[in-house]
Parts: structure tokens; C-alpha cells; sequence
């Protein structure tokens, strides 16, 4: 038979039907960054936060309640999460670092999926940037993971607005603004604009769209509106037991710096800086929603994989901290929620121990692609379909304090946290979270404990390896 035209044509039908199958299989990818954000999240149970948008994600994927960084501090959790590996591998300790200054060889997710036909877009914060001087820079950013970045710029401390002293030994960044309109030059404000002008543009073909939002990280600044939610007669603050810190190591406290002993603060000080954290989560949250509107308008929400992440926890008073820069709970566990297509868990909660490093694999996997061998985190797919099956048996974070050398290694187990701090300020923490889940009383310093404190050394000393889920 000679081959026509048409011939040609009707024998190549089906291949091009099934490239075009696949390319609409593959979702689109919504990768959402929220900068210092805990887990004050109505989602996640907190009686007060109002965060309507990312409460509809988590009611659309799978909410991962003990999630933990690998270093609470910006660069250093930012870099080993867009790479996969933890801070040993990217030796990257400390902020104001690029991650091909230390391993060039790198392949970072949203390199990845450019390497795979996608696109990839950043607006926003990804990678380390000083919050609030470095809005708008690029400093820091890694030019092989995109196709398109852009950190819009914003008033952050110079927003003109009503002012909320909370405490005058706060530095610049250490304001409450809030300001009459919706729109007044936030970073976010324009952040999440081109995240909803890049999927209008490409509504068929599928996109990597990295989200990053700066809030809630300080200054806080949000319209009033949001303020008007949390009343300040509403706030509650932190009241801890007398004599907290008396078994804290000096390593920690050192590693907190001046953001210890409630900074200064009185009780009216320290309730008016949760309630403009509160604020400006909510503020963040409405640009979720935002993107999330445009989904719906674009009818490709049901074809979008959507992570949401805050890239460490954050102290609001828990043992009188201000910060991020501990191993307590508090700074360590910080809230992750995936969406994709076709999942079972849809809406339900998982309660077992996953870390950062394992977002990496997760987003490959649910895009069908294949991470790079070097990755040392496991995908969490088998959760996002069966939420209730049992994972790793520890979740590691670590801290460096370059100045002192002081190093700080903590695991999280289902029912401890065991903390052991190098350096010139050697020592240890054990804290029993079944019977003290704030972990006020370190139980390292107390008789009795032996067996329980040789058992999450060695935990500790075998590594991740030997705690790795077994799939």
C-alpha cells in the first residue's frame, strides 16, 4: 500500500491522541512557600485563625500534622527542601547563601520539571531572601530552576498605616501596620497577580508556578480588615510555668539570641504581636485564595497539584521565644498540605512523621517524573492515599550557630523529642510528649530516664538511613 497523505495521517492518529492524553494528564503544579508561618492554622485545629483558603486545600488533599523541617531558619530549610537533600549534603548552614555556591551539581525540583517539558515560574520569596531589606532582590535565587522569576518589590515597614507599638527594642522590621485598602503595594499583592496571569496564559499546557509569600514573617503589615477579625480583648497570650528556662541548655538559649525572654515585652506587647501574626496570616491566606479563584474561573483546579508549606515554625511566646532558631516543637514541625489528582486521602489528616526533604520526591512522583538519585527523602504518595499507614520512625532538624560553633541535633519520634546540643556548650534535652506536649520539663536532667535517653542517642546516631519508612 503506498502512503498517502492520509495514510500518514490516519496511522499517526493514535500516537498524537496519546500525547495530547498525557500532556493533559500531567497537572499543572501550585507550589505555595508562606514565610515564618507555624501551625496557627484553622486546619490544622486553632480555635482563632481564620484561614478559609488554605483550610479548602487541605480539604481537597492530605494535611500532614507532625511535618518537620530539616533547619528552622530560612536558607538553610528553603535550600535542602528545592533540593532534596539535607543541610550535611547542601552544607549550606546559615542565610544569605546560594545553593550553587556550596553544590553546583544540584538538581532542584523546579529544575526538574523544566528538564521535563514544563515550565517553571517564580513570583515571589523561594529561595533565601532578607525579609524585609531584600524584597524584591534576587539575591539569593538560583537562575537554573526557572524559566521565569521575579520578587516584586513591596512597602513592607514604610506601608503608610495605622502603627501598633508592641515594643520599641524591636529593629525596623518589628512593626504592626495596618493600612485601609486591600491593595497597597505588598509584594504578595503582586506575587500572586502573576502566579494568576501565568496560569491564564497557559491554562492547557501544564506549569510549575512557585508562590511565594513573604507574611507572615515581620513587619507584620495587612489591611485593617484583617486586624478587625482578631479583636485585641480576643488574644490570649502564652503564659508559661514558673522557672521554664531553668532546664533549657545554654546552647539553645544562645541560639534564640536576643529574640529570648519575650523580647521585652509586656502582656498587652506580647498580645498585640500575636494578633498582627494573626493578621497577616489571613492577609496571606486571602492571596491563596485569590489563585484559587482563578483555578475555579479556568476550570483547571480539578487539574492542578497544589503543596502548600511555611518553611519552618515560629515561637510566639512558648518559652518566652519570638523566633524561629530552636528545636522545640514550635520551631521544628511547620504545616505541609498536598493536593493532587486522583489521591484517596482527599480531606483527611495524616499523623505520621514526614519531613521536608520529602516534598521533593512527593511533587516528582504525583507529575510523573523521576527525582534524581542524590535526593535523600522518600515520596509521601503512599500517604496521600491512605493517610492512616505508618511512616518513618523519626524526623530529624538540625541547627548551626556559625558564630559559636554551636551545633544543635534534634529527632522527633511518635512520642519523644530528644535534643543534643555540641560545641563549647555540650548537653541534652529529652522531653516526653505524650505527658508534656509542650515540653516544659527536660527530662534529661532528671533520674530515671536512662533507658529512654540510650535508646533516642542511638536513634540519633544511626541517622536517617535507619529511619526511613518501610514501602
Amino acid at each position: 500500500m503506498s502512503l498517502t497523505r492520509r495514510n500518514l495521517l490516519a496511522s499517526a492518529l493514535p500516537q498524537l491522541m496519546l500525547a495530547k492524553k498525557t500532556s493533559v494528564e500531567k497537572p499543572h503544579i501550585l507550589f505555595i512557600a508562606a514565610d515564618d508561618l507555624n501551625n496557627n492554622l484553622g486546619c490544622f485545629g486553632h480555635p482563632i485563625v481564620k484561614s478559609p483558603n488554605i483550610d479548602r486545600i487541605a480539604s481537597m488533599g492530605t494535611r500532614f500534622e507532625n511535618a518537620y523541617c530539616q533547619f528552622p531558619l530560612c536558607g538553610p530549610s528553603r535550600t535542602s527542601l528545592l533540593s532534596g537533600l539535607r543541610p550535611d549534603s547542601t552544607r549550606i548552614l546559615a542565610n544569605e547563601i546560594a545553593i550553587r555556591d556550596k553544590r553546583p551539581d544540584a538538581i532542584t525540583l523546579p529544575q526538574l520539571f523544566r528538564q521535563n517539558g514544563y515550565k517553571s515560574y517564580r513570583y515571589g520569596k523561594m529561595y533565601h531572601m532578607n525579609v524585609p531589606a531584600g524584597v524584591g532582590s534576587n539575591a539569593f535565587d538560583d537562575a537554573e530552576s526557572w524559566d521565569v522569576a521575579i520578587s516584586p518589590p513591596g512597602l513592607e515597614q514604610k506601608t503608610p498605616g495605622t502603627r501598633y507599638p508592641i515594643n520599641t527594642n524591636r529593629g525596623p522590621g518589628w512593626v504592626s501596620i495596618a493600612f485601609p485598602n486591600d491593595k497597597h503595594e505588598q509584594a504578595d499583592d503582586r506575587a500572586a497577580d502573576l502566579a494568576i496571569e501565568a496560569f491564564e496564559k497557559s491554562p492547557d499546557k501544564p506549569i510549575f508556578v512557585g508562590l511565594g509569600l513573604v507574611r507572615p514573617h515581620v513587619p507584620n503589615v495587612a489591611p485593617a480588615r484583617f486586624y478587625d477579625l482578631y479583636p485585641i480583648e480576643t488574644i490570649k497570650a502564652v503564659v508559661n510555668p514558673p522557672g521554664d528556662r531553668d532546664d533549657i541548655p545554654k546552647a539553645s538559649e544562645i541560639a534564640v539570641n536576643t529574640r529570648a525572654n519575650d523580647m521585652g515585652m509586656d502582656e498587652n506587647g506580647r498580645r498585640e504581636a500575636i494578633r498582627s501574626y494573626y493578621a497577616s496570616i489571613s492577609y496571606m491566606d486571602w492571596q491563596v485564595g485569590r489563585v484559587l479563584g482563578a483555578l475555579d474561573r479556568l476550570k483547571i483546579l480539578d487539574k492542578t497539584a497544589i503543596v502548600f508549606w511555611g518553611d519552618h515554625g515560629y515561637h510566639l511566646g512558648e518559652h518566652h521565644r519570638w523566633h524561629k532558631r530552636s528545636l522545640f516543637e514550635e520551631s521544628a514541625r511547620a504545616p505541609l498540605i498536598v493536593s493532587a489528582p486522583g489521591y484517596k486521602g482527599r480531606g483527611k489528616p495524616c499523623r505520621s512523621l514526614v519531613e521536608f526533604v520529602d516534598i521533593y520526591p512527593t511533587v516528582a512522583g504525583v507529575a510523573g517524573l523521576k527525582p534524581p538519585s542524590m535526593i535523600e527523602g522518600q515520596s509521601l504518595q503512599p500517604l496521600l492515599d491512605n493517610p492512616a499507614r505508618r511512616f518513618k520512625s523519626a524526623a530529624f532538624t538540625q541547627m548551626f550557630v556559625p558564630e559559636q560553633k554551636i551545633e544543635g541535633r534534634a529527632i522527633r519520634t511518635d512520642r519523644y523529642r530528644y535534643i543534643r546540643w555540641t560545641g563549647p556548650y555540650p548537653d541534652e534535652e529529652l522531653y516526653d510528649r505524650k505527658t508534656d506536649p509542650k515540653e516544659y520539663t527536660n527530662l534529661a536532667k532528671k533520674p530515671g530516664y536512662e533507658a529512654e535517653l540510650k535508646q533516642m542517642r542511638e536513634i540519633l546516631d544511626r541517622g536517617w538511613q535507619a529511619a526511613r519508612a518501610k514501602v
